[in-house]
């Protein structure tokens, strides 16, 4: 399989449980600054434990990235894997079929 196919899996994979997604959303948000750990866990509700092992899967995939602060660990989205994943959708899937066109993207309507 293509390298580049194969890491887009990984990462679709690694978004594919709903506390994830929320993870990264969340971290877009904040971004560029991103979020300490404990931030996320009081916005996600989830024990640390479980924390831990969600932002481990999303880093391995390359999603996000961790940057030490003294006792803290803060977040940050990777943006140039969400870049790689968004051209990824856009040129493989949505530009080889008329189904979705750009432009019905950008209005945020079905295609014409």
């Amino acid at each position: 399989m293509e390298t580049s196919l194969q890491r887009c899996a990984e990462r679709f994979a690694a978004l594919g449980q709903a506390v994830r997604l929320d993870l990264v959303r969340r971290l877009l948000r904040a971004h560029p600054a991103g979020m300490v750990a404990g931030a996320l866990q009081q916005a996600v509700e989830i024990p640390a434990s479980t924390l831990s092992h969600h932002l481990d899967a999303l880093a391995r995939a390359g999603l996000i990235e961790q940057q030490r602060e003294g006792r803290f660990l803060r977040y940050r989205v990777s943006e140039a894997a969400l870049r790689d994943l968004i051209a990824f959708l856009l040129e493989e899937c949505c530009t080889q079929n008329p189904i979705v066109s750009l432009a019905s993207l950008r209005r945020g309507g079905p295609p014409s």
